[in-house]
């Protein structure tokens, strides 16, 4: 048989489980004005990736390969190890390389960064070209890079440094905008 002094220390610990389960228990979502946070990021991750741009007859007109390539929560692909390359058919023969690229959903522009290469064995004046900058934006579509960084172009011989350029790359044509220097072998 239980004495009344047990009964009641027992007493006291049950009420005292039972209000520290009801202060500790989840609270009713309708409680709060914050909404419940998505922990689950729904973007995805590619190795070795490979992405195709199509012109506007829908035909294939360049490629992107790259390392990695991860869909970012802000509407964009960032890639890492970045290669851009025209279709043979386009018949624009310039390969860019990169550390890293970016991509956003709603435009047409590839944002390269660090080790930005573009050589062409067909480049300017039909010479072996090779643009090096740490920053460029190339407009696939329309064939244009720009930049408005310091830019080292090398065409055959001839050696150029300047800050800032815009090259067309089915034509051939760049325009250098500030701090040209160069240097000119006969």
């Amino acid at each position: 048989m239980i004495s009344p002094r047990n009964f009641a220390l027992l007493a006291m610990l049950t009420a005292g489980a039972i209000g520290s389960w009801y202060l500790a228990r989840p609270g009713d979502d309708a409680d709060t004005d914050e909404p419940p946070i998505d922990t689950a990021y729904t973007g995805y991750y590619l190795k070795s990736a490979r992405i195709l741009g199509t012109g506007e007859n829908g035909d294939l007109l360049y490629e992107i390969e790259a390392d990695r390539a991860e869909q970012r929560s802000d509407k964009r692909i960032e890639f890492t190890d970045v290669r851009i390359r025209y279709s043979p058919d386009s018949n624009v023969p310039w390969i860019v390389n990169a550390d890293e690229a970016t991509l956003s959903e709603n435009s047409p522009r590839v944002t390269l960064r660090g080790h930005v290469r573009a050589v062409s064995s067909r480049g300017f004046a039909d010479h072996d070209t090779e643009i090096r900058t740490q920053y460029l934006e190339l407009d696939p579509e329309k064939y244009l890079a720009e930049t408005d960084q310091r830019v080292q172009i090398r065409i055959g011989a001839r050696s150029l440094t300047a800050t800032g350029m815009l090259a067309s790359l089915d034509t051939n044509q760049v325009e250098l905008l500030s701090n040209v220097s160069g240097k000119f072998a006969p």
